[in-house]
């Protein structure tokens, strides 16, 4: 349940506590696809290799190779794919502008992993439905986003001022998510946690 706008974009869910975007501010698919396409995502910048090391050094440290995992929404620069397939291990690739082969759907993952995407759900229990659907028993959601705590107010806060964020998580909405579907919460800061199946 939505309670009053908590600015003139966003509101605020009274039941998970996350904060949606009105969809009358959403941007249409090709302002949404130019502004991803002029993110600065180069697979061997080590700044960039640096950012999203939480997720990929937590895979090579609990999965094999032979293990099959998922970067959903992955973007123009799939940097943890790239780090991992060097590796040897087995990723496919999604995403809705960039790796638009929908065969991934006919797979089950030992893990899914989404740096930086989660964010930008639409619909965010119909894709977290969906990505559980894809996950075996005892899969992991390895997901970055960044976790609003409320030490900033919601209106000045960067994360709510990109126009692509439609969706924000606290870890009220992570507790929320996690009992909803029965997911044990292995591990929680304010971007990056991981949910077990």
């Amino acid at each position: 349940m939505l309670e009053h706008p908590i600015d003139a974009f966003y509101f605020h869910c009274q039941t998970c506590d996350a904060y949606v975007k009105d969809n009358a501010f959403y941007l249409d698919e090709h302002q949404e696809k130019e502004r991803y396409e002029i993110h600065n995502n180069d697979v061997n910048d080590v700044g960039y290799q640096q950012f999203t090391s939480p997720i990929t050094n937590y895979i090579l440290e609990k999965y094999s190779p032979n293990q099959l995992g998922l970067d959903f929404g992955c973007g123009t620069g799939p940097v943890i794919s790239k780090q991992l397939h060097d590796q040897h291990y087995r990723v496919k690739l999604y995403d809705p502008y960039f790796f638009t082969d929908e065969s991934y759907l006919n797979f089950q993952y030992d893990y899914i992993f989404s740096c930086e995407v989660f964010e930008h759900f639409y619909h965010p229990k119909q894709e977290i439905e969906k990505l559980l659907r894809l996950l075996k028993t005892s899969g992991r959601l390895l997901i970055m986003t960044h976790l609003y705590d409320g030490v900033i107010a919601f209106p000045n806060w960067y994360y709510r001022k990109d126009p692509t964020h439609v969706f924000i998580y606290t870890s009220k909405t992570i507790a929320y998510i996690a009992e909803k579907y029965q997911l044990h919460i292995e591990f929680q800061n304010n971007r990056f946690f991981i949910l077990q199946k």
